[in-house]
């Protein structure tokens, strides 16, 4: 009887923190499961990853049943290189070096009869679906946004319904099972966004995935189980294995992070420990949303006034963008120093999981809605662009764990410091307060269920291993 021929998949991430983390994430849930995992990514992010996580470049570590490698590429810029803010420009530059990279590699295994069975990237990187087909090996995405967005840019790409135009600029969107005002859309898709470039992006990814064999979803059946089934009706495979971050129970995981800082864990959570249970208010926006100073201000502000405890990741801005580094006003950190930390980092997770936390003000990236949404923690929705608009509707009006604090950026509206303080009171204590508890907790058990062994995401991870063999086997029989 011939013996199963191991699993070798390549994960191609691009560089940025918030694309890193789910994917790696992923690789430790592959890895887990008994296959031989390679993380490539960019050697600047890299840099970052082995000195936070201290580890070697091509070095082997176990997990679970399965191993993790990394590997990364020289994206051949200099630091200061103008093209590094140039979203397109970086995009075509990464495909240029990376393309020749990962073929490479895929050659090296198959001489050293390790051939990759499966080839994953996550949206931003739409060339490796095709890199994958030139050498016959089958590709997969790896969705790092909610389904129902992923719904609204398939029925955008294919005119299957009407969307905001120059001509009709501020119409309604009939989406399946839901309606989006022209301001919840994924703003990509607005025709007044600043940032179209970046639906481009994202379009040519839908483009493609008539060449990708499954589609892996970070969320989980119960939380979007009508837009799951939509999509997996027009003839293609999802896969709902969220939340990837809730790998706590594979060994080896836990010391493995896509962080580029390392935070200072334990003075952060002794210092959540010293607070009672249900009194901080947690507040980041995540690792490119930059707030006007202004708004930091009123911020500030209204947690003055609202005599709340809380923990403020205060990050500073990313190096291209080449703007200042906030300021609080004056007096601000020694008036609250019995009741408030401001820090530069966090660990995210951890935070959101300490009984201490009452409630989040978030950016609604997906990655922290999910973090918070499984974790049971109710949220002030403050989206910034993309699909952090789409994802605050979700929070308040359809998931009802979230109260609607601040706009999108296209809409340049300053949240005073009145408005905030009147949020927080109404988060933390009374009756709004609980409903949002409840449902946060009813959704945080969701996702418990859905990860455990035998649960829904835990299958689909199952099914999707299941997948690859029966491929792998294919090619082995076409070679």
């Amino acid at each position: 009887m011939r013996s199963e021929a191991p699993i070798h998949v390549l994960l191609i991430s691009y560089p940025a923190q918030g694309h890193i983390n789910p994917l790696l994430s992923l690789a430790k849930c592959v890895a887990a499961k008994g296959a031989s995992v390679i993380f490539i990514t960019t050697e600047r992010a890299g840099k970052d990853i082995r000195t936070v996580n201290n580890i070697i470049e091509k070095s082997f570590t176990p997990i679970g049943d399965g191993s993790l490698t990394f590997e990364f590429f020289d994206d051949c810029l200099e630091d200061d290189d103008p093209i590094r803010g140039d979203i397109t420009g970086y995009i075509a530059q990464l495909k240029l070096v990376g393309k020749p990279f990962v073929s490479q590699m895929i050659k090296n295994h198959a001489e050293s009869n390790k051939p990759i069975s499966c080839l994953i990237n996550n949206p931003f990187l739409p060339w490796v679906c095709d890199v994958a087909d030139e050498h016959g090996i089958p590709s997969v995405l790896l969705w790092v946004q909610s389904t129902a967005v992923l719904t609204a840019y398939y029925n955008y790409f294919h005119k299957l319904v009407r969307f905001p135009s120059n001509e009709e600029p501020y119409i309604d969107v009939q989406l399946p099972f839901v309606v989006l005002k022209h301001n919840e859309i994924p703003d990509f898709l607005h025709p007044f966004s600043t940032f179209l470039s970046f639906g481009t992006l994202v379009l040519e990814q839908i483009k493609n995935l008539s060449k990708v064999f499954c589609v892996l979803v970070e969320t989980y059946e119960e939380l979007e189980h009508d837009f799951i089934d939509y999509i997996s009706n027009k003839s293609i495979l999802i896969r709902p294995i969220g939340p990837l971050f809730n790998n706590s129970n594979i060994k080896g995981a836990n010391n493995i992070r896509g962080d580029f800082v390392k935070s200072d864990d334990c003075n952060i959570i002794e210092w959540l420990n010293s607070k009672t249970k249900g009194s901080v208010v947690y507040i980041s926006f995540g690792t490119v949303v930059y707030l006007p100073q202004e708004q930091v201000n009123e911020i500030a502000y209204g947690l003055l006034d609202s005599q709340v405890s809380f923990l403020w990741v205060l990050k500073p801005p990313v190096k291209e963008a080449g703007l200042e580094p906030h300021s609080l006003p004056d007096g601000f950190l020694e008036e609250t120093s019995e009741r408030g930390k401001v820090v530069k980092w966090s660990p995210q997770e951890q935070v959101l999981a300490h009984p201490s936390v009452a409630c989040f003000i978030t950016h609604c990236g997906w990655n922290s809605s999910m973090e918070a949404l499984s974790l049971g923690v109710p949220m002030l929705t403050f989206p910034a662009w993309g699909d952090q608009v789409t994802n605050a509707k979700f929070l308040v009006d359809v998931f009802g764990v979230g109260i609607r604090l601040g706009y999108s950026h296209a809409e340049n509206k300053l949240v005073t410091r009145d408005e905030v303080k009147k949020c927080l009171l109404e988060a933390m204590a009374g009756e709004k307060a609980e409903e949002l508890k409840k449902n946060a907790i009813k959704w945080k058990k969701a996702a418990e269920d859905a990860v455990a062994i035998g649960g829904s995401s835990d299958l689909h991870l199952d099914a999707f291993m299941q997948d690859i063999k029966k491929c792998g086997t294919v090619n082995i029989q076409k070679t």
